[in-house]
């Protein structure tokens, strides 16, 4: 009768053990059975706006869930971020995430609500794109180095816009290669300081493709430079900063990438990296971005971790050198 007792207990306990296992996996294999939400840390119309928004929705048809876009921007990405960061790890909260918000912000900001180096897990790697040196057609120089010439004659009088850490390093890193002092205009969104360019309010915006590139091409403002080491093929017409001044080293790449919360379920990393690669590969994205000197990169989370790394090394070498101060 013992022995009858013991194996009745092992027979619920295996039956116990079986159902709890054939649950969790039942809820694996349900991920996404909700809408995702996706925070951009930047405003409407910025090109980490522009790039997510595809990006969402591709990963809807690919993931059976809407993946929701909301906007949360303002202090260079941090309250977006910072909103993940402290976010339930399921899987339903992401973000769509940059240079600013996943590798400068350590150098930049001397308390940040979080720990930039463990508070998020690396999902997977949109791409990356140039960015483009600008000025308000007022301005009465023709080139980068014209205008590097006007900037010493004028010093400390000539303005540049930033809203993001990407186009404020790139202002003060050329400054900083090129001798000059200028002043600095913060904006909330890459879209405000456009129109304030656009406007004459300020002289100077060096920002991603997505947000310049148009202004360009219309007339309404003119490019000097792109910031990458090889001229782009979007604009092809425009030198790089080393070649406009005959300098060498000089080069600022933004990129885009998802993350999530820090200890996320493997499973929903896995099924979310597929959809970004899945995207990254998709031709209408590929041709909606090229044109803006966007490059996709399908990666696994862990090369993106890895990438996080380099980058958040390369980024602090970058703000040490433009002389910039955590504030």
């Amino acid at each position: 009768m013992k022995n009858n007792r013991i194996l009745g207990h092992l027979i619920k306990l295996s039956l116990g053990l079986m159902i709890s296992l054939g649950c969790t996996l039942a809820l694996a294999d349900s991920y996404p059975s909700k809408p995702i939400k996706a925070i951009v840390p930047f405003a409407p119309g910025s090109t980490t706006d522009q790039i997510g928004r595809a990006f969402a929705a591709k990963m809807t048809e690919l993931l059976g869930q809407p993946v929701v876009i909301e906007n949360r921007p303002g202090a260079n990405g941090l309250i977006g971020a910072d909103l993940v960061a402290k976010a339930p790890a399921d899987g339903y909260t992401i973000l769509f995430g940059t240079n600013s918000t996943n590798a400068a912000l350590k150098s930049l900001v001397k308390n940040l609500p979080y720990n930039q180096d463990t508070a998020f897990t690396p999902i997977g790697y949109f791409g990356s794109a140039p960015l483009i040196i600008t000025v308000n057609n007022d301005v009465p120089v023709k080139s980068l180095n014209g205008f590097v010439s006007l900037a010493k004659a004028n010093p400390g009088k000539m303005t540049f816009a930033y809203a993001s850490t990407s186009q404020r390093v790139s202002s003060e890193m050329l400054a900083s290669a090129a001798d000059i002092k200028m002043t600095g205009v913060s904006y909330k969104s890459g879209p405000n300081a456009m129109t304030d360019v656009i406007g004459g309010q300020v002289n100077m915006f060096t920002a991603d493709f997505g947000v310049t590139l148009p202004q360009v091409q219309a007339g309404k403002i003119r490019g000097l430079a792109v910031t990458s080491l090889k001229r782009s093929p979007a604009i092809p017409e425009l030198p790089t900063v080393n070649e406009a001044l005959g300098i060498k080293g000089y080069e600022l790449i933004a990129f885009f990438a998802v993350f999530g919360p820090a200890d996320m379920p493997k499973d929903a990393i896995l099924k979310l990296n597929k959809a970004i690669n899945d995207a990254a590969k998709s031709k209408d994205v590929i041709d909606r971005f090229s044109a803006m000197g966007f490059e996709t990169q399908p990666g696994t989370p862990e090369a993106l971790g890895q990438k996080i790394k380099v980058e958040t090394a390369k980024w602090a070498k970058a703000i040490k050198e433009a002389g910039i101060e955590p504030e």
